[in-house]
């Protein structure tokens, strides 16, 4: 008998990539949805969803919208999770600039990470994931974050040699999105053994 719980991970609010009030037939039939489709990235997690919208509903690109338990004013359910490679191609022109969105928002979560982030085993650390870091920049940030925590992007940037903090944390979602990755800092795919 496993001792082995499922965690499921489900997203409050998700950010709009794309429209579409007439689907193409292909898409419909594999879905079993004959109705319009959102496809959006979710705030907390970045799952890529499709999501079906109320009647008479519209969006722009970019919104945030709730799609968590309760009323919902504009979404009427999510219809599935989705992969990078389902992205519309109006979507993956949106993807970054909602990404470098969301960052932005969430900032105070985003320096905790380089704050609090550990390592992935005894010769990686998770900050090494992150494009520009390498072992010297590492021990820079780790020495200073010991120092005193890290308050935002610009402290971040002002003590240490990571020209863009935020940039690097932006790179690596997306990254993570497209699904090759060996290891995952942000973005939950699926659900997870504990």
């Amino acid at each position: 008998m496993s001792s082995r719980i499922m965690i499921r991970r489900y997203e409050e609010y998700a950010y709009v990539l794309d429209y579409l009030p007439f689907p193409p037939p292909s898409l419909t039939m594999k879905i079993k949805w004959r109705g319009p489709i959102v496809q959006a990235i979710g705030e907390e997690y970045f799952m890529l969803l499709e999501l079906a919208p109320k009647p008479d509903a519209s969006f722009s690109l970019g919104e945030r919208v709730f799609i968590g338990k309760g009323e919902r004013e504009k979404i009427d359910h999510v219809i599935r999770r989705i992969t990078y490679d389902e992205l519309t191609p109006t979507a993956k022109d949106e993807l970054p600039r909602v990404v470098e969105k969301i960052v932005e928002s969430n900032e105070a979560r985003f320096v905790r990470f380089f704050n609090e982030a550990p390592p992935l085993t005894t010769r990686m650390h998770s900050l090494e994931l992150l494009r520009g870091v390498g072992k010297k920049l590492l021990w820079e940030i780790l020495r200073e974050r010991e120092r005193k925590p890290f308050e935002s992007f610009e402290d971040i940037r002002k003590r240490t040699r990571l020209s863009d903090p935020k940039k690097a944390i932006v790179e690596r979602i997306l990254e993570e999105l497209q699904g090759e990755e060996k290891y995952y800092l942000f973005v939950k795919w699926k659900q997870r053994r504990v």
